[in-house]
């Protein structure tokens, strides 16, 4: 059998941690429909008979019934590939869920909140969906394969081993349980990153989805047969967040750290967010910086920088510059200053040394 394999698409997201312009936003979800788009034409081409989606694939707060149009009728275009979902954190299975609201193709399968089996002629899929935002337990330690003879499919979304409180709500399962139930393969989504190593694989978001989801993004492409196994990684998100440091220990003024800024290499195709690293011998304005570049793929710049000055030896001289930084010290050290608060503090230092030099 031969089979596509997708997750984490999140169709509609407003991508509003990415950068305060709108457009943006705009332009990565006609980027995400480009890349959907893709995967049909990909399945059309090479005659796939089986495409899994394994959660989030659009985000139920924000989705559009004209999003849902063009999935479905991009679904039509591939009438002979049956299409399974198992509904994920973002795209529960809940009451006025478009999974239960609008009518789906006829080749879509939608898993419910409870693992279900679908019987092909030599292929069991089993399958479960999200029926809220959380998901404690899904029961698979419970589950059994009914025919050991048969290729036998698990789509799924939810965490492996997921050690932290944050990822207990997400269906957490451990890798041991899932490869004891001997499954063929399991279809898994909910983290972002690649992982297609085995038969319990992780195909990433298809689209990246900010500068945590740096690489490629794409689908997983697969040929299964009984104890037979190939898969392959395919690239399809043209455009690439890129993060890159500049250490400014040697860069005097705010205008030659502009002039780096802008001589910066990039991209076409990439979104860049600049890290600024080491001493600052002057303030820094990220706002101020951000209106001075002059190429927009620059969506971010975030200040990681040191103040250059050695606080202690200055606080010890008996000069107004020194009792200046003593008291600014004492402020600094204090117990349950948050990093919010401290920032302001360092920016008041830096003004304070300029304006007392």
């Amino acid at each position: 059998m031969k089979f596509v394999h997708i997750a984490d698409m999140h169709f509609d997201r407003p991508f509003t941690n990415l950068s305060d312009k709108a457009l943006l936003g705009n332009l990565r979800r006609m980027e995400q429909r480009k890349v959907f788009k893709k995967v049909i034409e990909y399945i059309k081409q090479n005659q796939i008979e089986y495409l899994f989606i394994s959660g989030d694939l659009y985000e139920h707060k924000y989705v559009t019934l004209s999003t849902i149009e063009y999935i479905n009728q991009l679904f039509k275009e591939i009438s002979e590939t049956k299409i399974f979902i198992s509904p994920g954190n973002h795209d529960p299975l809940i009451k006025n869920s478009y999974y239960h609201q609008y009518k789906w193709n006829e080749n879509v399968k939608i898993f419910q909140g409870s693992i279900e089996r679908v019987e092909e002629e030599n292929i069991d899929i089993y399958g479960y969906g999200f029926d809220d935002f959380y998901c404690a337990d899904c029961g698979i330690q419970f589950m059994q394969i009914e025919d050991f003879n048969k290729i036998n499919v698990l789509v799924i979304h939810g965490t492996i081993d997921g050690a932290s409180v944050e990822d207990k709500p997400y269906n957490s399962m451990t890798r041991k349980i899932l490869q004891d139930k001997h499954f063929d393969y399991i279809a898994l989504g909910h983290i972002h990153k690649p992982d297609y190593g085995s038969k319990i694989t992780y195909p990433g978001s298809t689209v990246s989805l900010g500068f945590d989801e740096l690489g490629e993004h794409g689908m997983i492409v697969g040929n299964l047969e009984k104890g037979n196994l190939q898969l392959d990684f395919v690239p399809l998100d043209e455009e690439q967040f890129k993060e890159i440091e500049i250490d400014i220990t040697a860069i005097l003024s705010k205008e030659e750290l502009v002039e780096k800024i802008n001589d910066l290499a990039i991209e076409n195709n990439e979104y860049v967010k600049v890290i600024l690293k080491g001493n600052r011998n002057f303030e820094i304005n990220i706002y101020e910086l951000l209106k001075y570049r002059q190429n927009e793929r620059i969506i971010k710049i975030k200040n990681q920088t040191k103040i250059a000055y050695n606080l202690e030896k200055v606080s010890n001289e008996n000069t107004l510059k020194g009792i200046f930084i003593k008291k600014m010290m004492e402020k600094l050290n204090q117990i349950g200053i948050t990093d919010e608060e401290k920032d302001v503090i360092e920016k008041a230092v830096e003004v304070g040394m300029e304006s007392l030099e």
